[in-house]
């Protein structure tokens, strides 16, 4: 199988630079996946598709302002830090650039007006590298007074996606609105569309909603270099479930009701812990599970998504569901159609006909 079968044509103008005003009024497109048939619609019409006794399930992990502008101590050389992953306590792996000269005992301070002038600035955060990792990347150790989280709300900007070139002025439209753990340096997008009053309507209908926390890194935008798919070697996220959580799709599958996932993350986290009936348990670890064409689902019934990057590890995911073929088709009909594209775009709701309250169909 070749990355180059995922391949589509996508005019720049499509990607979306900005959210939408009102979250769901994005538009939605929906895949039947057994009948082979497109409808479009309004995000908000989601709720006509679900049915009493559903478990939708969502990431309620949060984006933390990830992204930071400071100077080398000794020089006064811009540098740009994005935090990746928390190691332990105050020492984090981070993504500097320019890299060539952040050698270990490298000092860099972040502060009000650094990026004006270094006379009479604030200094609110110090870092020294450690070490230089094998990925490039940093390891660093921060040094503060106050709260880290507290310091970063103030100084740090959201980790946009390097296709996103216009200035978020809203910090939190590049969070859910049930984003509740940090950890993220990138959101899990498909949520984005949903509001507390919608979430509200569907859980008035009889659908239950539960939580995973899958923090997101900035593996999820690395492109896939292989020319054969299945030579790709897939980045690591952690993940974590209650039990409580569990419980609640565990009935759904008992019970013979859909198992839904908002977005690849939450469906990454049900596939990787699932077992071969499709019940799952309380955990906490990492996971790089790799979804693509011929992989057997063993958990999830439906899937909310945005659309995806040409040629990436998520268009491939989507394809495993409904089908290449008839992902294609539908990524171009939205490219005809000027739906708008991945992280503020528009969403798809990929759904099997047949699947029914009471009735189970999941083939691929």
């Amino acid at each position: 199988m070749k990355v180059s079968d995922f391949n589509y044509n996508l005019p720049k103008e499509l990607i979306a630079q900005v959210p939408i005003k009102n979250r769901d009024e994005s538009r939605l497109m929906i895949l039947d996946r057994k009948n082979k048939t497109i409808e479009d619609k309004i995000f908000k019409d989601i709720i006509d598709y679900l049915e009493p006794g559903d478990c939708l399930v969502r990431n309620n992990t949060k984006v933390i302002p990830a992204r930071l502008y400071g100077i080398k101590e000794e020089t006064g050389a811009h540098i740009e830090f994005l935090l990746l992953n928390r190691i332990d306590g105050d020492i984090w792996e981070v993504m500097v650039r320019p890299g060539r000269r952040l050698m270990p005992g490298t000092k860099v301070i972040f502060g009000e007006g650094v990026l004006e002038q270094k006379e009479n600035q604030k200094i609110l955060l110090r870092a020294e590298i450690l070490e230089k990792l094998e990925n490039g990347n940093r390891k660093v150790k921060f040094e503060y007074d106050g709260i880290f989280n507290e310091i970063l709300d103030q100084i740090g900007l959201m980790p946009l996606p390097p296709y996103i070139h216009e200035k978020l002025k809203e910090k939190d439209r590049y969070q859910t609105v049930y984003a509740k753990y940090e950890g993220s340096a990138a959101a899990p997008t498909a949520g984005l569309h949903f509001t507390n009053e919608l979430l509200e309507k569907i859980q008035a209908k009889g659908v239950e909603i539960a939580n995973v926390t899958l923090h997101v890194g900035i593996g999820t935008f690395r492109p896939v270099k292989v020319e054969n798919v299945e030579e790709h070697d897939m980045h690591s996220e952690h993940f974590y479930i209650k039990q409580e959580d569990a419980d609640k799709i565990n009935k759904a599958k008992r019970e013979g009701h859909r198992v839904i996932a908002v977005g690849t993350t939450s469906c990454r986290v049900l596939e990787s812990i699932a077992d071969e009936n499709g019940m799952v348990e309380a955990t906490e670890r990492d996971t790089s599970i790799f979804i693509y064409p011929g992989y057997k689902f063993k958990c999830i019934d439906a899937l909310i998504t945005n659309f995806h990057l040409p040629e990436s590890t998520l268009i491939m995911l989507v394809s495993a569901l409904a089908g290449k073929d008839f992902i294609m088709k539908a990524y171009n009909e939205a490219v005809e159609k000027k739906y708008r594209f991945f992280s503020f775009g528009d969403a798809m709701f990929i759904v099997n006909g047949d699947c029914q309250w009471g009735r189970r169909f999941l083939t691929t």
